[in-house]
């Protein structure tokens, strides 16, 4: 099945009811959280433009959306949601593809990072360049912690200190990411300048041995016109 996943506009807030719920019940089916959303705050965030649609002709078949938090230095993909019917095809990936696309646009300099129980959404979150972290790495922002209240597990969460719960901790840091493309370009251009040694090694190794040939050459030359001529005396 074709899909088209959108950066969410004024026109899919009409889908904001299903989204919810949707929402809410993959939360009951797994037993684990999803922070619960209300119509008006995925409305408000699809108006704002930092949320992504998917669609499947003109059926919802999936959503993902962006907050913001410590003043922008953090950013989150939140709410990460496909309807039972279209799973296991690779859309939560193109999804998530899609809204990191959006973070990276609208918040180039910003921290990225969710929380999840799942397996699945870890592995689609570890190809885009996330690692796991300890919370203590994550937003200290009391804003978003407090979206954690209506998550069943919200008890583990304030028994630990927020040290740790059942989801996972992941961030991309783009500072990490131009320090490695630069670390990946001083490397490239490191092999490159070995290869242009070995090169010029190669050559004058060559030229070295073309030198000893015709020395050679020139020796033997030599002595076969002394043999001669030593011959041509006697």
């Amino acid at each position: 099945m074709k899909f088209q996943i959108l950066f969410a506009s004024e026109e899919h807030v009409k889908y904001a009811e299903e989204i919810t719920q949707a929402m809410e019940d993959a939360a009951k089916a797994r037993g684990t959280g999803i922070a619960k959303r209300s119509p008006l705050y995925i409305s408000d965030k699809i108006r704002e433009g930092k949320a992504v649609i998917a669609l499947a002709g003109t059926s919802f078949a999936g959503f993902c959306y962006i907050e913001t938090w410590s003043h922008g230095k953090y950013v989150a993909n939140s709410g990460l949601i496909v309807l039972p019917e279209y799973r296991k095809g690779g859309l939560a990936k193109l999804i998530k593809a899609k809204v990191f696309e959006l973070s990276r646009k609208k918040f180039p300099k910003s921290k990225i990072f969710g929380i999840t129980t799942s397996l699945a959404v870890m592995k689609i979150n570890s190809d885009l360049g996330y690692k796991p972290v300890t919370f203590s790495e994550l937003t200290t922002d009391e804003a978003f912690w407090k979206g954690c209240q209506s998550c069943t597990n919200f008890d583990i969460l304030t028994r630990t200190g927020r040290t740790h719960c059942l989801c996972t901790g992941m961030i991309y840091d783009p500072t990490e990411d131009v320090q490695n493309r630069q670390k990946k370009q001083k490397n490239l251009y490191e092999r490159w300048q070995l290869f242009l040694r070995f090169l010029a090694v190669r050559k004058h190794k060559k030229e070295l041995l073309a030198k000893k040939i015709e020395s050679r050459k020139m020796e033997n030359a030599l002595r076969l016109k002394k043999k001669k001529e030593r011959m041509a005396i006697s």
